[in-house]
C-alpha cells in the first residue's frame, strides 16, 4: 500500500484520508500545505485496494477494503478518519467495535446513502467489463477523470492523475481494478450501529448523489458545505479540513 505521510510523530491522532471510488490517495496531495499548517500530527493517504498501487482483492467488500488498510497501520496509531464517498464507508468499517482498529472519530464526506436497482445493475455491468486500453496518456487520463468523478476539477496533465494510470507496450490503461465497482450498496444503518466513536456525515450542498434528508435519517450529525459538490475535498480543501477541528 502506497502511503503519503506528513507532519511529525507524537501522541496526537493520525489523520487517515481515504479517497473515493476510482481515485487514488494522490487526490489528497494538494492538501499538504493545509495539513502542515492546520493538522498537528501525522497524516496518511493510502490507496484503497484495487486502486493506484494497492493490490486488488479476490472479491470486494467494505470490510475487505478496511482490513487491507488496517494491516498497513502502525500498532500504536490512533486514527481520525476522513473518507470521501467509498472512503467514508471504509472509514466506518474500520471504526467497527469488533474491527480492533483504534479509531477516534470518522467524518464521511459525500457517502451515497441510497442506491436504486438500476444503479446497482449498472455498477455490476461496469465491474464485469475487461480493462480498456488507450493509445495515449491523454485519452487514458480523460477516462480516469470521468471514472473518479474529477473531470472538470483536475486537468488531464495534473500530476495527481499519474497514480491512476499505467503504461505497458506503448498503451495506457487505468490502474484501477474495475471489479471493485461490484462492491455493492453499503448498509449505513448497520455500519453506524456497529461503532461507538463519533461520526459526522457531510456533503456538498450541490452534491447530486446524496441529500441532507437522506443523511439525517441515520441519527448522527450532518454538515452541509455551501456551494460545493460531490468532490468538496478537491473544490475547497480548507472548508472540508475545518470539519476535523474538533478532533485535532
Amino acid at each position: 500500500m502506497v502511503e503519503k505521510t506528513g507532519g511529525h510523530a507524537g501522541r496526537r491522532p493520525v489523520l487517515l484520508l481515504l479517497h473515493g471510488m476510482g481515485a487514488t490517495g494522490d487526490v489528497w496531495l494538494p492538501w499538504a500545505p493545509y495539513l502542515e499548517q492546520h493538522w498537528p500530527g501525522r497524516w496518511l493517504a493510502p490507496d484503497l485496494a484495487g486502486h493506484g498501487w494497492a493490490s486488488p482483492l479476490p472479491a470486494y467488500s467494505f470490510a475487505g477494503f478496511a482490513q487491507q488498510i488496517a494491516q498497513a497501520l502502525a500498532p500504536d496509531d490512533r486514527l481520525v478518519v476522513l473518507g470521501h464517498s467509498l472512503g467514508g464507508v471504509v472509514g466506518l468499517a474500520l471504526a467497527a467495535r469488533d474491527a480492533g482498529t483504534p479509531v477516534d472519530a470518522v467524518v464521511g464526506l459525500g457517502i451515497k446513502a441510497l442506491w436504486s436497482p438500476a444503479e446497482l445493475t449498472r455498477a455490476a455491468e461496469v465491474a464485469a467489463r475487461p480493462v480498456s486500453w488507450f493509445a495515449s496518456r491523454t485519452e487514458a487520463a480523460r477516462r480516469y477523470l470521468r471514472v473518479s468523478g474529477l473531470a472538470g476539477l483536475v486537468s488531464p496533465d495534473h500530476p495527481v492523475v499519474d497514480a491512476g494510470l499505467r503504461q505497458a507496450d506503448g498503451r495506457w490503461r487505468l490502474a484501477m481494478d474495475p471489479t471493485a465497482f461490484a462492491v455493492g450498496e453499503p448498509d449505513l444503518a448497520a455500519l453506524l450501529a456497529a461503532t461507538d466513536v463519533p461520526v459526522v456525515l457531510a456533503r456538498g450542498e450541490n452534491d447530486p448523489m446524496v441529500t441532507d434528508e437522506q443523511l439525517k435519517e441515520y441519527g448522527v450529525p450532518v454538515t452541509t458545505l455551501p456551494g460545493l459538490g460531490h468532490n468538496a475535498h478537491v473544490e475547497d480543501p480548507a472548508a472540508v479540513l475545518a470539519l476535523l477541528d474538533p478532533y485535532r
